[in-house]
């Protein structure tokens, strides 16, 4: 089950921050680790590992988010508030695949992870990367036999992935994509519909980051709510029927939450999404042939025009949704419980526009790395100043 907690108040400058360990032998083992180690002394960082201390500028970062559906990589360098992104990768392995049923991750789940991540492992490698980060979320957190499955990442790959709860989980997401919020007075949500979850995160916008008001995850994403209501096998009638029941067992989870924030509304209610729903739904929308990030990241979409297209694609079997431009054979059996999902989100928040982002946890992981990075090298740099002036 994904983490539903209770409200709290936080700002970014909270979390966890690496502490720094000695630096293996490499002559001992030639092959890297990024197993979340930093130079220097003392206990392990979850996630991070230190390659060299060079200029900042001149160093590349990465960052892995390992989902139940997807494996994403991205390697950046700074580049003045923000960075460029200099590789990527990204592939659908289905960690969670049949993780509903069984509550264990299978063999072929697992093996498709793990080739995934050796293609990370190489481009880790060849791009000489100086810090790198790689998360599991929410099939890692739910199946009985997934820290087995990370300490065969590390034997197999090098790669030390760092299961993060779903509160860190929503809070990388929201520092990944929050750039793209349009302006506006009072509270905003965020969203993040995964694989395995969904975080819901009430903002209060501000510079340079935004206060979390309120969050709360739930254990629907679009392959755990699409394996526990079932497959798709009927008529028409038996389509409207499932989809009724995603919408209620999304509801009925995110109920607490709905309360609690209903009063934080105003006339002029702000969403953003970051997702492969809200970005294919927002494909659709623009009738793109084929997915084109430029035309999407940032893109501003009427609520209802979405709404439109989610009661569309919950009509169509899954042979039509196969046909269309950006649904393909990968996300055909899934997107309709995005849908369900998103549509429970507005009915929460109903905001009469919807932010599309598509960025979110690796950004997120990205920025948090370079921040804390050049702060340390800033703290550094004062220190010998300091011992400078002391001879």
């Amino acid at each position: 089950m994904a983490d539903i907690d209770p409200p709290e108040s936080r700002d970014f400058s909270s979390g966890n921050k690496p502490r720094p360990v000695k630096r293996p032998d490499r002559q001992a083992d030639p092959s890297p680790r990024w197993n979340g180690q930093t130079a220097g002394d003392g206990e392990a960082a979850n996630g991070l590992w230190r390659r060299s201390t060079h200029a900042q500028t001149r160093q590349s970062y990465a960052a892995i988010d390992l989902g139940t559906n997807n494996c994403r990589l991205l390697i950046a360098r700074p580049a003045d508030d923000s960075f460029v992104v200099i590789d990527a990768f990204s592939r659908v392995v289905r960690l969670g695949e049949g993780l509903a049923q069984t509550g264990r991750l299978s063999e072929r789940a697992m093996d498709r992870a793990v080739s995934a991540l050796r293609i990370c492992a190489d481009k880790l490698r060849k791009r000489n990367v100086h810090l790198a980060r790689s998360v599991a979320t929410e099939a890692c957190r739910r199946a009985t036999n997934g820290a087995e499955f990370i300490e065969r990442v590390y034997q197999e790959t090098g790669i030390r992935l760092d299961i993060i709860s779903a509160g860190e989980e929503a809070r990388l997401a929201v520092l990944g994509c929050h750039i793209l919020l349009e302006d506006g007075i009072g509270p905003a949500v965020i969203f993040d519909i995964g694989g395995g979850s969904t975080e819901l995160v009430l903002i209060e916008p501000g510079a340079p980051v935004p206060h979390i008001v309120d969050w709360q995850s739930v254990p629907w994403g679009v392959v755990s709510l699409s394996e526990t209501v079932g497959g798709e096998e009927g008529d028409d009638a038996h389509r409207v029927a499932r989809y009724q029941e995603m919408r209620r067992l999304v509801s009925e989870s995110f109920a607490p939450f709905a309360e609690r924030i209903a009063d934080q509304r105003t006339p002029d209610l702000r969403l953003l999404g970051t997702s492969g729903t809200v970005t294919t739904l927002a494909s659709l929308h623009l009738d793109l042939p084929q997915y084109d990030r430029r035309a999407i990241d940032g893109l501003i979409v009427p609520s209802d025009a979405m709404r439109g297209i989610a009661t569309r694609l919950s009509g169509m079997s899954p042979g039509d949704r196969r046909q269309l431009p950006c649904i393909g054979q990968e996300r055909a059996d899934l997107v309709v419980a995005g849908c369900a999902i998103l549509e429970s989100i507005l009915d929460i928040w109903p905001a009469t526009r919807l932010g599309v982002a598509d960025r979110g946890i690796r950004e997120g992981i990205l920025r948090a790395m370079m921040t804390a990075d050049a702060e340390g090298m800033l703290a550094q740099a004062a220190l010998r100043k300091v011992r400078q002036k002391r001879r």
